[in-house]
């Protein structure tokens, strides 16, 4: 296996060059240090890593030795094991004008960020890398963010390859862990069993304090199973026999590990009876299918959850799409008391953009009447669709679109 090229390379680059300290956190095994190791290449820059326990101690007891041994400039993997290094990083930032001197990855950990806040503001940018999305797995790179008006997908559908059902959902059973891809099935089970048990609960354990790990792997499964759908604390503490502020810590500390996203409802003041709960997806779809032991793609994509994991497909690709371009943007979907619903609504600096997704590749163009409802704001409609299973980008009316799956 070959390396990816990420689409966080592009403001990497630029933190790198504003920056005298870039940190890149995020889930474990998504990729960070193969990504900044690639970026190395050709540079005279040191490399240590937190996990050997000799530099850990060392960077813990001597931060201003550590220096002495581990030259700026460099990569020091896994910095979350010695926030002893921040103040001494904070001293050396501010005895030079040169950039990119300190490239750091970590696990996104809540003492870490407090640390980093307090010692570097000003002086470090802080990036965050999910696992590879399936157009990194395609190689498919896109100069610019999504983009949904019709000249801009049709100039995305000359580049983007096409896809099928069975293909979209082999991406979705496997994930973007890049150590999944090329594994056959027995290899692909044991790596997400390897996973959960030596990082996701060990983690659990230092982050959050939790010793009861029977009772949070059954948190983990109740959350898979919960995928695409609004979160319910109750049953959460059901499955797992917790109480349910017991769940709601579990939860942000998920959110805090990078292994879920929670899609927020959408918010306006000119709309009533709106839901106040948001919705559940896991960043990465091929753990989720691990914990609700889906065992292979084929049963998922024909199983009674596959609309809930391609609407975790198409939530999850957008948001590291937008996470990774210039311009963010806010990302909700909206329900109402009525049962009406909007997948995704996404906010820009101008325009609002409703979206719906299906997986279909003969959805009904009817659908995008419900968008009506945004009408009733102040905000200004900008163009939005349907997202399926479609093969070409077709107009449903003058500002609605058919947008194929391989073009977010």
């Amino acid at each position: 296996m070959g390396y990816f090229k990420r689409d966080l390379e592009r403001k990497f680059w630029k933190a790198s060059s504003f920056f005298k300290a870039v940190l890149v956190t995020g889930a474990r095994q998504v990729g960070k240090t193969t990504m900044l190791r690639h970026l190395a290449e050709g540079q005279s820059r040191t490399y240590v890593t937190l996990d050997d326990l000799g530099a850990r101690d060392l960077a813990k007891r001597d931060p201003e030795l550590f220096f002495q041994m581990y030259k700026p400039p460099v990569t020091i993997d896994e910095v979350q094991y010695a926030p002893e290094l921040f103040p001494r990083i904070k001293i050396l930032c501010d005895s030079t004008d040169e950039t990119g001197l300190f490239w750091l990855t970590g696990s996104q950990q809540f003492q870490m960020m407090k640390n980093v806040r307090e010692s570097l503001a000003g002086r470090m940018g802080i990036l965050e890398l999910y696992s590879l999305s399936k157009r990194e797995l395609s190689g498919v790179h896109y100069d610019d963010e999504f983009d949904i008006s019709l000249d801009a997908l049709k100039s995305r559908q000359l580049i983007a390859p096409k896809t099928d059902i069975v293909e979209v959902y082999d991406y979705i059973w496997r994930g973007g862990m890049p150590q999944t891809i090329g594994a056959d099935r027995e290899q692909r089970e044991d790596y997400f069993t390897s996973y959960v048990n030596t990082y996701l609960l060990r983690d659990a354990t230092e982050l959050g304090g939790i010793t009861d790990s029977v009772r949070f792997a059954k948190f983990l499964g109740a959350a898979a199973a919960l995928i695409g759908q609004q979160l319910n604390y109750k049953t959460l503490s059901d499955a797992a026999e917790i109480a349910q502020s017991t769940a709601r810590e579990w939860t942000k500390l998920l959110q805090g590990m990078g292994v879920i996203y929670l899609l927020e409802p959408f918010s306006n003041n000119a709309l009533q009876r709106l839901a106040k709960t948001p919705k559940l997806y896991f960043f990465d779809s091929g753990l989720a299918a691990h914990l609700s032991m889906w065992p292979s793609a084929e049963t998922l994509m024909n199983g009674p959850g596959s609309g809930h994991y391609f609407e975790n497909f198409v939530i999850t690709e957008l948001y590291k799409n937008y996470a990774y371009s210039s311009n963010r943007v806010a990302m909700s979907y909206y329900r109402d008391q009525n049962a009406k619903e909007i997948d995704l609504i996404i906010e820009g600096k101008r325009f609002i953009h409703p979206i719906e997704i299906k997986k279909s590749a003969n959805p009904d163009g009817r659908d995008v009447k419900k968008f009506a409802v945004l009408d009733k704001t102040t905000l200004e409609r900008g163009g939005g669709g349907i997202v399926c299973m479609m093969g070409e980008v077709l107009p449903i009316d003058s500002r609605d679109y058919f947008i194929p799956c391989s073009l977010i």
